[in-house]
């Protein structure tokens, strides 16, 4: 399966071209960029053959199958729309909209044109998930009562484009999608509520840090935090307290570089830690690539991706901010 890269980004070696070579089915076949120079100076640094002048020209390239979106957040929905609808499959960066609006746009040209949308939630697709999955299976700590995940990790330069709104900026734009998304793989099920949520901005409109207390169905409570300038300066966990015992995760962002489950349960506690390799890249490209080629299950399709996007909009709405992509002058009521 060919693939085409919309943007020059730096993620593009780490996401894409890097665990490609160890993703038999994707081959990076083509590169475009704004400024066509850059395109040129990343294709031949990462290797990729061919470099198309503009976005159309490589859209419009019948040799590719599907195209990698690294754009600003502001960017995903429109070139993931028009990818589709020129015929290609896309895996979109993280999140893969503004706002739960875009996402559901999204979904619905997927559905129209039959082509295959992925949100890039690569850490999903890691085999510690598969392992956490089976212990929540099997009943070890019980009916859960509270759930929450924890991602912080600084952003220091002010010029970043994480920090400017018109380009989809924030802390829980950046860094709290993850933790959204661990949040409902470990409670296995989408918040019914947003209860509370206050955020800390560093400029007008984008957040540094975000707290948010969330109701699941069946009444067990959750918690995100977020932060990219304060404190906690690095955190990644995630945790669950059931009616028998504890869960925690340790690192369920980058689990290919460390991770660690720990559970306490009847007074005991044991850890154990799943393999690193595959790295979660690597997996969510060979999962990509099997849902065109073989019609195999996504875990971050639209049924991944709109839910989360709409808890996002109500925790921007529940701290006093604008939902991304609505003018910066709006408020919830």
């Amino acid at each position: 399966m060919r693939i085409g890269v919309l943007g020059a980004a730096r993620v593009v070696k780490q996401a894409l071209t890097d665990p490609a070579k160890s993703a038999p089915e994707i081959t990076v076949a083509a590169i475009a960029a704004r400024d066509p120079a850059r395109a040129r100076e990343r294709a031949a640094r990462l290797g990729i053959p061919k470099v198309h002048e503009s976005y159309e020209a490589l859209l419009a390239d019948p040799d590719l199958d599907a195209v990698y979106v690294p754009l600003p957040n502001a960017l995903h929905a429109e070139w993931s729309i028009r990818a589709m609808e020129a015929g290609k499959h896309v895996l979109c960066e993280k999140p893969i909209a503004s706002n739960e609006d875009e996402a559901r746009r999204i979904a619905g040209v997927a559905a129209k044109t039959g082509r295959v949308i992925c949100e890039a939630m690569h850490p999903l697709y890691h085999g510690l998930f598969d392992r956490v999955a089976e212990i929540m299976a099997d009943g070890t700590i019980g009916e859960i009562r509270h759930v929450s995940a924890r991602v912080c990790f600084p952003v220091p330069n002010s010029k970043d484009i994480r920090w400017q709104y018109p380009l989809g900026g924030g802390a829980l734009m950046d860094l709290g999608v993850y933790a959204v998304a661990v949040l409902r793989a470990l409670a296995g099920a989408d918040p019914a509520e947003v209860t509370h949520a206050r955020a800390k901005t560093r400029v007008p409109g984008v957040d540094r840090s975000t707290d948010a207390r969330l109701r699941f169905p069946g009444g067990a409570t959750g918690r995100i935090k977020t932060v990219m300038w304060g404190w906690p300066v690095f955190s990644f966990t995630g945790r669950v307290e059931g009616t028998k015992g504890k869960l925690t995760v340790r690192n369920p962002i980058a689990p290919q570089a460390f991770n660690r489950i720990v559970l306490e349960t009847g007074g005991k506690k044991t850890s154990e830690q799943a393999a690193k390799l595959p790295g979660t890249y690597t997996c969510e490209l060979n999962a990509f690539a099997a849902a065109i080629l073989r019609g195999e299950p996504l875990r971050t399709g639209p049924e991944h991706f709109v839910p989360v996007m709409g808890v996002i909009d109500e925790i921007y709405r529940r701290a006093g901010l604008p939902v991304r992509g609505a003018s910066l002058s709006a408020r919830s009521e």
